[in-house]
């Protein structure tokens, strides 16, 4: 039986040739897996080390009242100016230690799921926005078969990039597993996880989904078709504490905002 039924709680990579009839287990991972936005929380990360590169964020501060004609892809592309002439060595070495820093801020409530599928023999598949240089550090550390993300290029003040969201991830998911994996375009005993009705197009091929800390719009999507609804405790207290804490992450203020030394053990 799949582990989201057996649950009552509301470089290319490519699947391995031995794997073609292990169940499937797609995962989020921003809001999903952790409460934050891992693109915040690297920010944070890198500027605490490299002060100076502070200084750049009024660069993407300027663009953001066109956001919305600019797009999601340009104003990632932007928001990544941070980055401009980092050494690849230097974020490699700051992606592997980013990961290992994240460990304490994973839900306990999702560990146990990722831990579940495994136990199972299931392929586990994290899918995600964020940058990929950090998602397969993330992904390496717990335990995915598969870790894919954003691909980018850094080192311009306006990186190349490959935006992986939306449909985007059903496309890149079509490209790395094994043929048979698919059947009539669905993956038969899959499970997928989220929190944004921005994976719609990935939920659509599984076959179970669990939403995390779903709005009202997906919540009621997730009653309408029978999905799992799981609720862990978020770290802020209030909207006006969450919107502090994402702006000292922004800016690079504080040791650490997001509370993720508090979720220690």
């Amino acid at each position: 039986m799949p582990v989201c039924a057996r649950f009552a709680v509301d470089s290319v990579q490519t699947s391995p040739p031995n794997a073609t009839k292990r169940a499937i287990a797609l995962f989020d991972l921003d809001g999903t897996l952790i409460p934050w936005d891992c693109q915040l929380l690297f920010r944070h990360f890198v500027v605490r080390r490299e002060p100076w590169r502070a200084l750049l964020l009024p660069v993407f501060l300027i663009f953001t009242p066109f956001a919305a004609i600019l797009g999601t892809e340009c104003m990632k592309r932007i928001f990544l100016s941070y980055l401009w002439r980092i050494d690849a060595r230097e974020l490699a070495a700051y992606a592997r230690e980013f990961a290992q820093s994240l460990m304490p801020a994973i839900y306990p409530q999702l560990r146990e799921r990722i831990d579940a599928h495994r136990r199972a023999g299931d392929l586990l598949i994290l899918s995600s926005a964020s940058p990929e240089f950090y998602v397969r550090e993330i992904g390496a550390l717990l335990g995915f078969d598969i870790s894919l993300g954003t691909v980018v290029a850094p080192g311009t003040l306006f990186p190349d990039l490959e935006n992986h969201k939306g449909a985007a991830k059903v496309t890149r998911l079509k490209q790395v597993l094994d043929s048979s994996y698919l059947i009539d375009g669905r993956l038969p005993g899959s499970c997928g996880y989220t929190d944004s009705r921005a994976d719609l197009p990935m939920l659509a091929i599984c076959e179970r989904v669990l939403v995390v800390n779903p709005d009202a719009r997906l919540s009621a999507m997730a009653l309408e078709n029978q999905w799992e609804i799981m609720r862990p405790t978020r770290p802020w207290r209030s909207p006006l504490d969450r919107a502090l804490r994402l702006l000292a992450l922004l800016f690079g203020i504080g040791s650490d905002p997001a509370g993720i030394n508090a979720a220690r053990p």
